[in-house]
């Protein structure tokens, strides 16, 4: 089937001129062939299509609409760095999942003042803070790996990523154990359904009480009572001005006008850090020890680095694994102004803008031999955007962007320093795209025993 629609495009595409003032290159398929490709073959028809039509091109999807897909440097500077007067919040966006409250959701001023809020959550000593936290969950967790047997290390990740974030956000727990022993429950299978509908429009009210709809539905309101209950117990705490756990930093937290968060936004946002801020991180990890037993002689230095109390190459290895297994492949903006110039293309008034993280990350001007798995790349340098976008740019760059990158340092420093990792010529795992993130599609299968 994938081959039969790459096939097609070469078959009803011509060859386009583009002058300026023009639109792009258009792939010529119907809507509905695009959006499966677009959907559920990706990466592979977006390859095809970058070699077809160029770095920057349209297509038609359900759901975007006319959608330019951008991966030409220069241009995706002039999309991270546009005013939001020129380029808006892409719609949908993952506001349908978590909540119009999200940070997500917003835009203008209420998002540039959201995302002042929020900020100190994840910089400067608070992730400090986290790091004593994120080095226990790991342990804990590793406890019970199997020694000489091969097994997927993702959900045990996914297991440590959920755990920091919830300790993160609430505190060590206390008379909340019950509660975030609940979240743990119903968060996972929210997030597996939740990426497959997170772009699907909500449908009409009798649509929405059956089905998928119904599901998220259920999963939703038993999270909102528990977010309600446990920040009403934060809200009455008489120690919360010595707290500093996010909940309470946010709970302190005014806008310039003194107002609070209100309490249904501020439940938006706490399941937009646990949601977003477990998920990709797990999946990234999964990459990195997918990666690792693949490359012997990267991971012997990683571990003589982390014996010696190092960390360079371990954080060029982090940098080096979500460009070559981006996570998250595209970000988008859509046109506010009556029309968006990019480069020589004239955008209209509604229509979609996708930066291709992926392909970026795979241009070889960018970065010489984009195919390789080479942190040594990084080691002496840091990648600057908009050649290296893993994190998104702009204005809505993700916020917990360094809040990722610690936590992955500090869960590979601790199991290099009490695992070795079996490393051998098995082949590479296939991406499997769940409908947000792209996972390892065998759950990034390891072999593992203690060090002694």
């Amino acid at each position: 089937m994938e081959e039969h629609m790459t096939d097609l495009a070469l078959v009803n595409s011509d060859e386009e001129a583009t002058t300026p003032g023009s639109n792009p290159p258009p792939v010529r398929l119907p809507k509905l062939v695009q959006g499966v490709e677009f959907a559920f073959f990706r990466r592979k028809a977006m390859r095809h299509w970058v070699t077809r039509h160029g770095r920057v091109f349209e297509i038609n999807v359900p759901f975007f609409g006319r959608s330019v897909v951008v991966s030409e440097p220069a241009l995706v500077r002039s999309v991270c760095t546009a005013s939001t007067e020129q380029l808006t919040n892409v719609q949908p966006n993952l506001s349908n999942w978590f909540g119009p409250g999200s940070v997500f959701g917003l835009d203008g001023g209420r998002h540039r003042d959201r995302r002042r809020l929020l900020a100190p959550a994840f910089h400067g000593r608070s992730l400090d803070n986290y790091e004593k936290i994120i080095e226990e969950e790991t342990l804990r967790e590793c406890a019970n790996w199997p020694e000489g047997k091969e097994f997927r290390i993702l959900e045990p990740m996914s297991r440590i990523t959920l755990n920091v974030i919830l300790r993160a956000i609430f505190g060590a727990g206390g008379t909340e154990a019950a509660d975030l022993d609940k979240l743990r429950e119903i968060v996972p299978p929210y997030m597996r359904l939740g990426q497959v509908m997170a772009f699907v429009p909500a449908p009409p009210f009798w649509v929405g009480r059956h089905g998928p709809w119904a599901k998220l539905d259920e999963f939703r309101q038993a999270i909102d009572r528990i977010m309600f209950t446990l920040i009403a117990q934060a809200d009455a705490d008489p120690d919360l001005g010595e707290r500093a756990d996010i909940l309470a930093m946010l709970l302190r937290s005014r806008h310039d006008d003194g107002t609070q968060i209100p309490r249904r936004e501020l439940c938006d946002e706490l399941l937009t850090f646990i949601g977003a801020g477990h998920e990709t991180t797990a999946t990234a990890l999964g990459w990195a020890f997918e990666r690792l037993r693949r490359h012997p002689d990267l991971l012997a230095d990683l571990v003589r680095e982390a014996d010696e109390g190092g960390g360079d190459l371990r954080r060029a290895t982090i940098l080096e694994v979500l460009r070559v297994r981006t996570v998250v492949d595209v970000i988008g903006r859509r046109v506010k102004a009556s029309n968006f110039d990019l480069g020589p293309w004239r955008i209209p008034q509604e229509h979609t803008v996708l930066v291709r993280i992926a392909d970026l990350h795979g241009d070889p001007e960018l970065f010489p031999h984009p195919e390789r798995f080479d942190p040594y790349r990084f080691r002496d340098t840091r990648p600057v955007s908009p050649a290296w976008l893993a994190f998104g740019g702009g204005a809505r760059r993700c916020l917990g962007a360094d809040f990722a990158v610690a936590e992955i340092d500090v869960v590979l420093r601790t199991v290099l320093q009490h695992f070795s990792i079996q490393s051998d010529a098995a082949a590479d795992e296939k991406s499997y795209f769940r409908g947000v993130a792209h996972t390892p599609k065998l759950g990034a299968r390891v072999t593992m025993n203690r060090r002694t």
